[in-house]
């Protein structure tokens, strides 16, 4: 095919949408399943609802191709251990029983089982249930839902595409499960999986699939010369099965590099690739391996991961030469929509100005089906758009709302001096030790305390102006002075107020910082029925006045206790937020840290001798590629340092991070120079602890002994063992008793509980430890 006619063949697509619904109807439904208010058949009759009408959206809006299967009750990479049959043992019967229990009972566990680990996906926000696999697994196909949901499409009149996790992908992002040695490589069970990914396969082709994508982001990560062989075996024996659709094989999030031209030579019928940011290196590659000759392109040009406006006449320029590499050229987002909100043109409430910087899902969309009009017909046909693009494009270039210019001299005088704490870390500890006078093994929590259905209505009477902000206050001083009541009736040490006040740990300070807006609809899905509205930063950070320090003296008068401060630091400021991409991230994350320095020297001058910076993303936000993992680590590392170094040494800083592969950020958490670090451990094991002895780490550490994304209360004995596990990797005067992560997504009676028997286990083991 010559270059004409690919660009006259060009057609949009997109790998998968937001789930939720406008008003997040599935997170409603779901939750109403759990708490036996909604029937099975109004839950999946509310989720059959909402796939048919995203799916209509998307054709309305010019989608040519729909995606199938991209839909999910709590999470995709767990649809596909269901679909694989890799259920675990201790799960078995409840699957049998009933699915959509024992579904829901892999993802958040029962008081009996525990759950399946959780952790990041790749570079995002976004949360996956982590397979669990060993040499006895055994693999069984179930494609009931991939053939229900692809049907369901093409009873609409639908042209649909199943997508799935690719089968190497999806061993890569498995771990060994309970009882199987830690050296085992899931990775071995390739040969195992592949017949029943054909067999899925088989039943979409009887079912009325042209094309099934392979989605294997995991490619585009540093690979061994095993795994890239893994991923050629894999796909010359699914491109040379006869009885399957045409494969799409897909990657996003960054370039594929030496994977490329291994897919580029499989006998599979297309490629789907991101051309967008740090990934725009797979178009010089694509070129150097010859291009794709009699093969499909899936050009991923409009950024699937942000909110701004794509630059129509750059994707252009990029669709045109690519139209010289392939047999035919289709037009994407980079990766699916499911990282960004619904729909721009719902939030009234920001200035319409900014507005016209802003694409999310539904304008992302549209920016697909522009550019492939462009490319199959010509930009004449696209003008109109084309002008209105560079006009908004233009706006926000000179728009005094993204830069101030006093933050940026005050950041641009930073000094290294600025970025570290005046004593090390040996007499600070001995200065914060006879500061606070803490017991072994001391006790406290993450920060947030249940959310409950009366504060989320006082929140929402204050925004309707039902009651006035005095008395919103009065209900914000009723719920911290009931935290501070349980938790030291509880017993426990080091004690938070809570956060009643907070909406969200981003929003809740972006609401009070220069250079951010918050939406009223952008939610997003973190994990299961867990939506977030991650803030817009749109220009220069800066505190006009103290965020965080009323509530928190208020807390501390209220007991003789430590009370800890609490703020969300740098890195997950920008992590959590849509992000500005007009500056290095860098750059961003030291305003936003000069802006969390003020609040902390505020609080510490109040008085508040415990401040916790929480930098859950860390991880999260580490570049794919190892080579571009040294420069991110050094700005956000010196962020967070430039947050917390201006403290005196008997002011005690804590960080904490959750829900991610720790092993792989050891030496930066080292380099944080934090005080005392809280991480998940509970659903892993107490991995975490026995990374941070193998690596040397010498300052505290409370590896979590309560999962707190389960509803399941452990009992005082389970929290013991996992301190006694965590005993052997992290000495006791070295070592802090706490959940998993914050506790705002629990209720009070399982929070009491657990909290109740984490302190009981640190009194048991404590009785245990050799007297000194």
């Amino acid at each position: 095919m010559t270059a004409k006619s690919a660009a006259a063949a060009a057609r949009a697509t997109v790998y998968g949408y937001p789930r939720q619904g406008p008003n997040r109807e599935l997170k409603k439904a779901i939750e109403g399943y759990w708490k036996g208010r909604v029937t099975a058949d109004a839950l999946h009759a509310t989720a059959a609802g909402l796939r048919r009408s995203n799916r209509r959206q998307l054709a309305d809006a010019g989608i040519h191709e729909v995606p199938t299967g991209d839909f999910s009750y709590y999470d995709h990479v767990l649809d596909t251990t269901v679909m694989v049959g890799a259920i675990p043992e201790r799960h078995r019967t409840a699957v049998k029983a009933d699915a959509t229990d024992g579904y829901f009972a892999m993802a958040r566990g029962t008081q009996n089982v525990a759950p399946l680990e959780m952790t990041k996906w790749f570079n995002t926000n976004y949360h996956y249930l982590v397979p669990e696999l060993g040499p006895g697994t055994v693999f069984t196909a179930d494609s009931t839902k991939q053939v229900g949901e692809l049907r369901e499409a093409l009873a609409q009149g639908l042209t649909a595409r199943p997508v799935l996790v690719g089968p190497v992908t999806y061993l890569l992002l498995a771990k060994p499960a309970p009882g199987v040695p830690a050296d085992f490589e899931p990775l071995s069970l390739l040969d195992r999986l592949l017949p029943v990914y054909a067999e899925v396969l088989a039943d979409l082709r009887a079912a009325g699939a042209e094309w099934v994508q392979l989605d294997e982001p995991a490619l585009v990560q540093d690979r061994t010369p095993a795994e890239l062989n893994a991923a050629e075996r894999a796909y010359r024996d699914l491109g040379a099965l006869t009885d399957r659709p045409k494969l799409l094989v897909a990657s996003y999030f960054d370039r594929l590099g030496d994977a490329l031209p291994i897919l580029a030579q499989a006998p599979v019928e297309g490629l789907a690739l991101d051309f967008t940011d740090a990934a725009a290196a797979n178009l010089d590659a694509l070129a150097a391996v010859g291009g794709l000759p009699g093969k499909r392109l899936v050009a991923g040009v409009v950024n699937g991961r942000n909110i701004w406006i794509n630059d129509l006449q750059k994707s252009l320029s990029a669709l045109g030469t690519l139209l010289g590499l392939a047999d035919r050229v289709d037009v994407a987002a980079s990766c699916s929509l499911l990282h960004v909100p619904l729909d721009a043109s719902a939030e009234k409430d920001v200035d319409p100005q900014i507005l016209r910087w802003l694409a999310f899902a539904r304008q992302k969309t549209a920016e697909v089906v522009t550019l492939a009009k462009g490319l199959a017909q010509g930009t004449g046909t696209i003008t109109g758009e084309l002008v209105a693009n560079r006009a908004d494009l233009a706006s926000r270039a000179s728009s005094p709302i993204t830069r101030d210019p006093a933050v940026r001299a005050r950041a641009a005088a930073v000094t290294d001096a600025d970025a570290r704490r005046s004593q090390p870390y040996a007499e600070r500890t001995a200065a914060q030790r006879a500061h606070l006078g803490l017991p072994l093994l001391p006790t406290t929590t993450i920060g947030s305390f249940p959310q409950t259905g009366e504060l989320r209505t006082a929140r929402a009477d204050l925004r309707a102006g039902r009651i006035d902000t005095a008395g919103y206050e009065r209900r914000i001083k009723a719920e911290i002075r009931e935290v501070i009541s349980f938790q030291e009736k509880t017993g426990l040490d080091v004690l938070v107020h809570g956060e009643a006040e907070r909406n969200d740990m981003v929003q809740y300070f972006a609401e009070q910082l220069t250079g951010y807006l918050a939406t009223q609809h952008g939610w997003v899905q973190s994990y299961g029925s867990r939506y977030v509205r991650p803030p817009i930063l749109a220009g220069d950070i800066s505190r006009p006045e103290p965020m965080t320090v009323r509530w928190t003296s208020y807390a501390q008068s209220l007991s003789d206790r430590p009370v800890k401060g609490m703020l969300t630091g740098p890195v997950t400021m920008l992590a959590w937020s849509f992000v500005r991409d007009d500056q290095p991230l860098g750059d961003t994350a030291r305003q936003v840290a000069l802006a969390l320095r003020d609040e902390v020297a505020d609080l510490e001058a109040a008085g508040t001798s415990v401040i916790q910076v929480d930098e859950p993303a860390l991880r999260e936000t580490l570049p794919l590629r190892t080579t571009d993992r040294d420069a991110y680590l050094a700005w956000a590392t010196e962020a967070f340092r430039l947050s917390t170094s201006g403290v005196r040494p008997d002011t005690q800083i804590h960080t904490h991070m959750c829900y991610a592969e720790f092993g792989d950020i050891v030496q930066a958490i080292d380099d944080l120079d934090a005080d005392v670090i809280s991480l998940e451990a509970a659903r892993s094991h107490m991995q975490v602890a026995r990374e941070l002895a193998a690596h040397g780490y010498p300052r505290e550490a409370g590896p979590g002994v309560y999962d707190i994304h389960s509803p399941r209360v452990p009992s005082a004995g389970e929290a013991a063992d996992l301190l006694r596990t965590g005993l052997k990797a992290i000495p006791a005067e070295r070592l802090w008793v706490n959940p998993d992560c914050g506790l705002k997504t629990r209720a009070w009676p399982e929070t009491r509980a657990s909290l109740e028997n984490v302190v009981a286990a640190a009194r048991t083991v404590r009785g245990e430890l050799p007297a000194s």
